[in-house]
C-alpha cells in the first residue's frame, strides 16, 4: 500500500474516484487515515468538488461526518490485484482515474531536450531503424548542449537558425523554442484509466514508448488546484511520419493513464513543490527487461502558468475544469533488442510512474485490440448521477 501512496500521504490532501460494486458507478473520495471516504453526498463529481471555491473546508467537514467509508488498505488491494479496473465489474471497490469531466489536454515539446528526439522522429519518418543516425548528425549540427534555452529568447531563435541552416528545420522547433507552446486534446473525457488498469498499444504501431508526466489540474477559472501523475502514452513511428497525425499517435482505447490521486494544494504541498517534482519510471517487461528513467520537472523550459496560459483564457474556456499534462523530459533511445533500434513496449510490460510526494502510478502494457471497449462515458455518468438522486429522494423528482 505504501507505494502507491505519497512518503508524506499522513498529511497530504488527496482526492480521487472510486468504482463503487454496490451502487454500480463511479464515487468522488477522499483519503483520510486508512480510509475512503465517499464525497458523493456534498459533491457528485471530482470536477464539481474541484470548482467550488470551498472545497478545503467542504473536505474537512466531510472528514468529521458520518460519511459512508472504505478501508483504504482494501480498496489499493483490489485495484492492483483483484480486478481490471478497465471492465469495471470488480467484486470489490477500486480506484479509477481520479478526474472525471474535465477536459484532457497536454502539452508537447516543454523539455528542449525532448525536442531533439521529436526532431529525429520527424526526420526518420517513424523508421526507428534510422534514429541512431539521425541522432548523431542532429547533436553535431548543434555543436552542444540546449539546457537552459528559455523558448522565445533571442539565444532559442539563433538555435532555431543553426538547426535550420544545417538542414534540420522542424515544425517541433516552432513549439520548442518559439514563443507559443504546443497544447493538444489527449483523449476524450472520461476515458482517462487510473492506476492497475491496462493500458493499449495498437497493433499498427511498431516504434513506442510510456510518458511519464507530471500533470496539472485546473478548475474553471483557470487556477491550479493540484496536481497527479499521468502516462502520456506515445506513438512514435505515428507522429513521426506526420505531425497531422498526432490524433492517431496520442488517442487511443487505453492511451492516458492517470492517478492514483489528484493531491490538492495545501500548507505539506504547493505549487512551488510541483515544480520541483522528480517524476520516476521503470518499465518492467515479461522477458526480465528493465528500463528505468526520470522526468525532471524543474528542467521544464516554460513555467506551469504559461502552459496553462496557453490552454485557458479569452480565447478558450473549460466550464468543468481540466487537466493539463506538462510533457516529459524522458525519451528512451536506449537499446531494447537488436542494437540501433532503440526502445519500444512488448505486451505485458508493467509501467510504474511514481513520485514521493504524488504516490504511484502502476498499469500493465497490452494490444489496444485486446482491451475491454470504453463504455462508460458522460451518458453513462449522467444516468448513475440522476439514479442516485432519485434513490436518495424515494423515487421522487
Amino acid at each position: 500500500m505504501s507505494a502507491l501512496l505519497p512518503d508524506d500521504a499522513a498529511a497530504a490532501l488527496l482526492v480521487g474516484r472510486l468504482w463503487d460494486p454496490v451502487t454500480g458507478g463511479p464515487r468522488p473520495i477522499m483519503v483520510d487515515g486508512d480510509t475512503v471516504v465517499d464525497l458523493f453526498e456534498v459533491a457528485t463529481t471530482v470536477s464539481d468538488l474541484l470548482n467550488r471555491e470551498d472545497t478545503t473546508t467542504l473536505l474537512e467537514n466531510v472528514r468529521q461526518s458520518d460519511a459512508r467509508r472504505w478501508n483504504l488498505a482494501e480498496v489499493i488491494g483490489a485495484t492492483v490485484e483483484t480486478v481490471d479496473p478497465g471492465s469495471m465489474n470488480g467484486a470489490s471497490p477500486y480506484l479509477l482515474a481520479p478526474v472525471d469531466f474535465q477536459a484532457l489536454k497536454a502539452c508537447g515539446v516543454t523539455f528542449v531536450d525532448s525536442m531533439i528526439e521529436r526532431v529525429i522522429e520527424e526526420r526518420c519518418a517513424g523508421d526507428f531503424t534510422l534514429a541512431e543516425e539521425m541522432r548523431t548528425r542532429v547533436l553535431d549540427a548543434l555543436g552542444g548542449s540546449l539546457e537552459g534555452l528559455r523558448p522565445g529568447s533571442v539565444e532559442a531563435s539563433r538555435v532555431k537558425e543553426v538547426l535550420v541552416r544545417e538542414g534540420f528545420w522542424s515544425q517541433y522547433l516552432e513549439v520548442g523554442i518559439g514563443p507559443d507552446p504546443e497544447v493538444f486534446t489527449k483523449a476524450p473525457v472520461l476515458s482517462a484509466l487510473g492506476t492497475g488498469a491496462d493500458i493499449g498499444i495498437p497493433g499498427f504501431s511498431s516504434w513506442n514508448n510510456p510518458e511519464p508526466e507530471l500533470v496539472l489540474v485546473v478548475d474553471n477559472q483557470g487556477h491550479i488546484r493540484g496536481c497527479t501523475l499521468g502516462n502520456d502514452v506515445n506513438l512514435r513511428d505515428v507522429e513521426g511520419r506526420s505531425a497531422l497525425l498526432l490524433g492517431m499517435a496520442k488517442d487511443n482505447n487505453g492511451s492516458a493513464a492517470l492517478g492514483p490521486f489528484v493531491r490538492l494544494f495545501n500548507d505539506s504541498y504547493t505549487l512551488d513543490d510541483a515544480r520541483q517534482e522528480s517524476i520516476h519510471l521503470t518499465v518492467r517487461g515479461a522477458d526480465g527487461y528493465v528500463l528505468t528513467g526520470t522526468n525532471s520537472v524543474q528542467r521544464l523550459s516554460r513555467p506551469f502558468e504559461e502552459l496553462v496560459g496557453a490552454a485557458y483564457g479569452n480565447h478558450h474556456q473549460y466550464p468543468d475544469g481540466f487537466v493539463l499534462f506538462t510533457g516529459t523530459l524522458f525519451a528512451p533511445n536506449e537499446d531494447r533488442d537488436t542494437p540501433g533500434m532503440g526502445f519500444t513496449h512488448k505486451a505485458g510490460d508493467v509501467v510504474e510512474i511514481g513520485s514521493n510526494r504524488l504516490g504511484t502510478l502502476t498499469n500493465m502494457v497490452k494490444p489496444t485490440e485486446d482491451l475491454d471497449p470504453w463504455q462508460f462515458g458522460i451518458g453513462a455518468q449522467l444516468g448513475y448521477i440522476l439514479d442516485q438522486q432519485i434513490a436518495r429522494t424515494g423515487g421522487g423528482t
